[in-house]
């Protein structure tokens, strides 16, 4: 069996879907609207300042494909791709990241899942009394719809002083728990999380993640690495499944063991940021020679896009640029890499939520043709051109690009 590898860049979007105003999102561009404020100066900071420097994403083709997306110019370097370079828009009804991974493996998610309402008090009140009486705690803290970060700014103090763990959720399909990881303790944390996923199944909810954080009101309070998602598991086989059919492995770098419940899923290796993922990847590169090599780069996502940080995001992509050559360098003649989306979740956007746009396909490899791959219509295109790839059974959703 050949090699893949999949680098999923957390919410990077190229631009709103033609389905985006159902979502509210008609407008957004995450890609775009960072090279935008980066071109006027609005994107500076101390570590960072100008326009976007991101010479190797845009030789590989991401620039084209943003351009192709949003069917309009931007104010960034045209270069001419090496890559195959496109865009896709999804077919799953949400805009979450389950749905997301698995349709890019595959498997589109056409039914909705459930959401809370966007009230206070937003959960159920027989979902906390059971929370609290299964989860064997005192009570909860927030019950609203809130930014991560945020929360643990605004009742980590109570948090610890109470013990009562902070639930909150956004308009994706999730129930977090945010808890300190010692005065409260990561694992029982996980076996709360544990408990609520129990009881948040019947209202299919796709998540429940655990969101430890450590610190203090005087020097403030940091979330940590020792995330945990919990997810449903995929309703069907997926790009992972029919690899390992094939007796080939596949390797969950960061967070995608949890997006698909470890289904399809040899073993994981996590870090604690985008830097240290790549180093995971170059490390799994060096030993893992077929199979699949799955990673998704979460800071993008969570440091910057939900919390509307567009110095933050774009410095993220000048240092993750800046690591594509040491990944090239370890590129055997017949791999096939493929840098690609999610969803959107547009740092200048409204808001702290996700954004329904099209996400980026980009293949690069040493043995394949830089080429315009245009409009994908479905994420699960880039899966099946990887099933190709590999020579393993074709999946039964999407079109395989044809790249040679």
């Amino acid at each position: 069996m050949k090699r893949a590898i999949i680098l999923v860049l957390d919410s990077l979007g190229l631009g709103s879907s033609d389905d985006s105003h159902l979502y509210g999102d008609e407008g957004s561009d995450t890609f775009g609207h960072i090279i935008e404020e980066c071109a006027l100066g609005k994107a500076n900071s101390r570590e960072r300042s100008g326009s976007l420097r991101i010479p190797n994403l845009l030789r590989w083709g991401l620039g084209e494909a943003a351009i192709e997306s949003r069917g309009a110019s931007l104010p960034i370097d045209r270069i001419k791709p090496e890559g195959a370079y496109g865009f896709a828009k999804e077919i799953s009804a949400g805009k979450d990241t389950p749905s997301g991974h698995w349709e890019i493996c595959g498997l589109p998610v056409p039914f909705e899942w459930g959401t809370f309402p966007k009230v206070e008090n937003c959960f159920p009140k027989s979902l906390i009394d059971e929370l609290i009486i299964e989860g064997n705690i005192l009570g909860t803290l927030a019950n609203k719809h809130a930014s991560g970060t945020q929360v643990i700014e605004e009742y980590g103090d109570q948090h610890i002083q109470s013990g009562f763990p902070i639930c909150y959720t956004s308009a994706d399909s999730v129930f977090q728990i945010a808890a300190h990881e010692e005065h409260f303790g990561l694992d029982r944390l996980y076996e709360l999380c544990t408990v609520a996923k129990r009881l948040v199944d019947p209202l299919n909810i796709t998540r429940v993640i655990a969101r430890p954080f450590v610190g203090n009101s005087k020097d403030g309070f940091t979330r940590t690495s020792n995330r945990k998602d919990l997810t449903t598991p995929p309703n069907d086989l997926t790009l992972l499944d029919r690899i390992q059919e094939s007796n080939g492995q596949v390797i969950s770098v960061g967070k995608i063991g949890d997006i698909f419940s470890n289904q399809g899923v040899s073993y994981t290796v996590k870090a604690s940021n985008n830097m240290g993922l790549v180093d995971q990847l170059i490390n799994e590169m060096d030993k893992v020679k077929d199979g699949l090599i799955f990673v998704n780069l979460v800071d993008f996502d969570t440091n910057f896009g939900h919390r509307r940080d567009v110095p933050g995001y774009a410095q993220a992509l000048e240092e993750f640029d800046k690591r594509i050559p040491e990944i090239e360098s370890k590129l055997l003649h017949d791999d096939l890499i493929l840098i690609t989306a999610d969803h959107g979740c547009d740092p200048t956007w409204p808001g702290s939520d996700h954004t329904r746009e099209h996400v980026p396909v980009v293949f690069y490899g040493k043995s394949i043709k830089a080429q315009n791959l245009g409009k994908r219509d479905t994420f699960a295109d880039m899966g099946q051109t990887i099933a190709t790839h590999l020579q393993i059974s074709p999946l039964r959703n999407g079109k395989a690009c044809e790249l040679i």
